[in-house]
């Protein structure tokens, strides 16, 4: 396997992240010595926040108190669930949040699975479908520019519910941006309004890490710059490009 912990600790420098890259897997058996999740949690995606501590699985139960993470991720769902699940999306068309059009365009797993596991990429002991990163808003610039150079595209820019972030990467096996949604932002200390929410799939992980490092190093030379030109044209000047690289080097 990939190191993982390598390959965090590059993440982490590279995008100025203040979490730890969380590593999700779904699967159907669990390896042992990962430990299973005890307690509660009022939605799916606190997990994510959770899950910067420490390596834990979760099955259909844990997630009983979000109808609609069980609804995104394929898990089963039980009949009080049900009825949650058609609660919330009663309360939601009465708002016209998610009306009856928009369902079937929400990301839903395409392969049923009995368990989550959650960790920090760097303590995960299998291999993650998918990395998720809470990044900061400016550095999502440097994972679209990763995106488009590896991928061949732009990724999406999602919104709710930021749980379908998860099947939509697993499903196109290509990354993608969730700007969260009001739920999310509700249950999770971390997703703070200067971060956004980015999955990049575990088996494009070493690319885009590789990818990231070194766009990161070159936006922050290009920043500067600019910064430059900016300085030196509010001062009245009218600097050439060579100039400008001259004074970056100098």
């Amino acid at each position: 396997m990939p190191d993982y912990r390598e390959i965090a600790a590059s993440l982490t420098a590279s995008l100025n992240l203040s979490q730890t890259p969380i590593g999700i897997c779904l699967i159907d058996e669990l390896p042992a010595g990962i430990e299973s999740w005890t307690g509660s949690s009022p939605a799916g995606c606190r997990f994510w926040q959770e899950a910067a501590s420490r390596v834990f699985a979760t099955s259909a139960a844990d997630h009983n108190l979000c109808s609609i993470g069980l609804y995104t991720h394929g898990l089963e769902i039980s009949s009080a669930a049900m009825t949650d699940l058609g609660d919330a999306l009663k309360v939601f068309a009465g708002l016209t949040y998610v009306r009856e059009e928009d369902i079937a365009a929400i990301p839903v797993m395409k392969d049923k699975r009995r368990h989550v596991v959650y960790g920090p990429l760097a303590e995960l002991p299998v291999a993650p479908d998918l990395v998720l990163l809470f990044v900061p808003a400016d550095q999502a610039l440097i994972l679209s520019e990763a995106s488009q150079q590896i991928e061949g595209g732009m990724p999406p820019a999602m919104g709710r519910p930021a749980c379908a972030l998860i099947p939509q990467t697993y499903n196109t096996g290509k990354s993608a941006l969730s700007l969260g949604c009001c739920g999310a932002r509700a249950y999770l200390d971390v997703l703070t309004p200067a971060v956004a929410l980015y999955a990049i799939p575990g088996a494009a992980l070493t690319a885009f890490a590789e990818r990231i490092e070194s766009l990161a190093k070159a936006n922050g030379v290009l920043a500067k710059f600019h910064q430059i030109r900016r300085h030196d044209v509010e001062a009245g000047k009218s600097p050439t490009v060579q100039e400008s690289l001259a004074a970056l080097q100098g």
